[in-house]
């Protein structure tokens, strides 16, 4: 079990009027690496696609052994392994929190993403999915079923000597996962500082995130830190805490009230 650290000390960075608020651990140590990524900012820059999804990128790892993987490779992969060479760092891996393109690559609204595969074109590594979500990530991406490692809910994923814990968080689609990982709560599209994900596509279920929100997610101390996977808010990261105070999507108090605001 992973249990989250001290309350983060913020860093604000401003970005075409967004107010980015990253967050450091002093208390864990410098063998953790963490790093928020921001395409069309971080990684991407021309790409406009890029910049007006406002997805999140995180990278994950050991300082002491350089490894580290990828949360949701997309975009600009190339961009991406330039961050973790210029830190001494080198890819072993990426986790997917989801399917969906701009998350891990394929083709959406008429846009080519690059993603995991071409990743995996530069680098053999593993990509981690949630064992209900494998064949889709297959099949949008044109990966193999060797290319992804498929997962439960409460596997850990080990990077040198940093675990990071799998949830399993249906809803947005089946095989939606959040990552906890000291203290941080990286949750992908299914939770947002404001609002979640939404359960109008393809595999969304108004129940099921209820149940990913305010059940499987209540393990999760409200001192750890939310980092979502895009930028929908002021802020880029908050603690769980402020986030169950603040949001609306954990107003209701039933899932009945839940599924009302859905028209069910």
């Amino acid at each position: 079990m992973i249990t989250a650290s001290a309350d983060p000390v913020p860093i604000s960075v401003s970005y075409d009027g967004w107010t980015m608020d990253h967050a450091t651990h002093p208390d864990n140590g410098d063998r953790l690496y963490f790093r928020q990524l921001l395409a069309g900012r971080d990684f991407a820059t021309e790409d406009q696609l890029a910049r007006q999804m406002v997805n999140f990128v995180y990278l994950i790892g050991d300082r002491e052994t350089g490894d580290a993987v990828v949360v949701d490779p997309a975009y600009d992969v190339d961009g991406i392994l330039d961050v973790l060479a210029d830190d001494d760092m080198r890819c072993t891996g990426a986790l997917a929190t989801h399917y969906h393109p701009d998350h891990v690559g394929g083709s959406m609204m008429g846009f080519d993403i690059v993603g995991a595969a071409e990743l995996l074109e530069r680098t053999s590594v593993p990509i981690h999915a949630q064992h209900d979500e494998a064949g889709l990530i297959a099949e949008v991406t044109g990966l193999g079923d060797g290319d992804i490692v498929g997962h439960e809910s409460g596997d850990v994923v080990t990077v040198g000597a940093i675990d990071i814990e799998l949830i399993h968080t249906p809803g947005h689609t089946p095989g939606s996962q959040c990552f906890l990982v000291d203290g941080r709560l990286v949750a992908g599209d299914t939770l947002f500082l404001e609002g979640c994900g939404r359960t109008d596509l393809p595999g969304g279920d108004p129940a099921a995130l209820y149940d990913s929100l305010h059940h499987r997610l209540a393990k999760v101390p409200d001192e750890a830190v939310l980092y979502p996977g895009h930028l929908y808010s002021p802020q880029s990261s908050a603690p769980m805490g402020d986030t169950r105070r603040d949001n609306f999507v954990f107003m209701p108090r039933s899932e009945e009230q839940w599924l009302a605001m859905f028209g069910r």
